[in-house]
């Protein structure tokens, strides 16, 4: 047998250090070759680092949050002829994965009990044994357990740094329900009034800290929002034909392609709105390009996917290409390079965008797009009252380039084009 050791990969870029986001596997674990093994993340690219050999883990070093430097050690692999069930049978297992048997070990291979000559103890393991420490779990997963009758204290957690999950709530009262001899689970208890203590402390690590860090940097930015009402009648009976006759084929259209279309023919009149801001050299760089950042809700935090070159798209392109960043950062795949080099930013939380809302650029640049959601209300057009679909933009400039008139300016441009989309495709 012999020791492999796993170092922190060179992610390349001139990158230093990485942050260690999760581990997926802990001491004692058996692992099969290109096996994945943590996610390391640099800026908002997550990296996963798969192992080269089988064998056991030996040892991990560092916690989820914790800065490792490229080509350190990240952990030891104990590797050898024997196969995945002989190594696994040969060690024990890690010390808090042993508190915890699974059913399996507390009964026989034909589902009976086990004798009391099976194993070193002479009996199974019991089921009421604790993990060390408080358990780390949600509101509604500390919920889920009470009116299971389930004491969190007892259940494995097989989420990041071994939080407790739901799944692993229902799958603890399963095994101890099928356990010989198990009581009943005590009813539900109607503690909607009861007094509740405690705390939760969450480390701010991975993804959610470089939130913090962006946003701390654009907390330094002078902001100034300029929201503009819409009426999208048009552009919806037109996104409406189009989607009917072309959906099947060419992919469903959403608002955010023709706004997109419609920045895009804008900063030619307002290059100033398409650029990045460096305040440490005082230079302002306007990009003939359109990156567009489409700001995207993860299970991880909010993350700024950049469709690129935006103005040589058409609406189904910019469509079929928002679709697969999102689903790329939602999943975790997104590279450096689809997360990084956006020039103006476009957010939108859809139904729920609220009438107003107040963006946050995202340095450097200096501008950036919010989409409220679509309403039907009366307006007097002609005289008469008429139903009409209304949406406001607010969108937020940098006020150390971007003058007030201009940045007003370029919104009327982009309502121009939306209330009257046959001008997106007419020059």
């Amino acid at each position: 047998m012999s020791i492999h050791v796993v170092k922190v990969p060179d992610i390349g870029e001139g990158i230093a250090e990485v942050e260690l986001v999760l581990w997926h596997v802990r001491p004692g674990d058996t692992v099969v070759a290109d096996q994945v093994l943590a996610d390391l993340m640099t800026d908002k690219a997550t990296v996963e680092v798969p192992t080269p050999v089988a064998g056991r883990v030996l040892e991990v070093r560092g916690r989820a949050g914790d800065k490792l430097a490229v080509g350190s050690e990240l952990l030891r692999i104990e590797v050898g002829g024997a196969s995945g069930a002989t190594l696994r049978d040969a060690e024990p297992a890690p010390a808090v994965a042993a508190l915890v048997p699974a059913p399996e070990a507390a009964r026989g291979a034909t589902g009976t009990p086990a004798s009391a000559g099976t194993g070193a103890s002479g009996s199974a393991a019991p089921a009421d044994v604790e993990l060390p420490g408080r358990p780390l779990a949600s509101p509604s997963v500390r919920r889920h357990a009470r009116e299971l009758g389930v004491d969190l204290r007892q259940v494995r957690g097989t989420g990041p740094d071994g939080r407790v999950m739901h799944d692993d709530v229902v799958r603890h009262a399963s095994d101890v329900a099928a356990l010989p001899g198990a009581a009943a689970a005590p009813p539900p208890r109607d503690d909607r009034y009861a007094q509740r203590s405690g705390e939760e402390v969450v480390p701010v690590v991975g993804l959610r800290r470089q939130i913090a860090a962006r946003m701390r940097d654009s907390l330094r930015i002078p902001h100034f929002t300029y929201v503009e009402e819409v009426d999208v009648t048009e552009l919806e009976t037109l996104r409406q034909r189009l989607n009917e006759q072309h959906g099947k084929e060419r992919g469903h259209l959403t608002v955010l392609p023709f706004l997109m279309r419609a920045i895009a023919l804008a900063v030619r009149t307002f290059p100033q709105m398409n650029a990045r801001y460096d305040d440490g050299q005082d230079v302002v760089t306007r990009y003939g390009a359109v990156h567009i950042g489409i700001a995207t809700q993860t299970p991880a935090g909010l993350m700024v996917p950049v469709v690129r070159h935006a103005e040589a798209r058409d609406p189904w392109s910019s469509a079929a290409e928002v679709a697969r960043l999102s689903a790329a950062a939602r999943a975790g795949k997104a590279s450096r390079d689809e997360l990084s080099g956006s020039t103006i930013t476009i957010t939108s939380l859809g139904a729920l965008g609220g009438i107003v809302s107040t963006p946050v650029i995202n340095p450097p640049e200096v501008a950036i797009v919010a989409v409220n959601r679509i309403v039907e209300r009366p307006v007097i057009r002609s005289g008469a009252v008429v139903p009409r679909k209304l949406m406001n933009l607010s969108s937020s400039f940098d006020h150390r380039v971007i003058d007030g008139q201009h940045a007003a300016e370029f919104v009327q441009m982009l309502r121009g084009c939306l209330e009257c989309p046959a001008l997106l495709f007419v020059e």
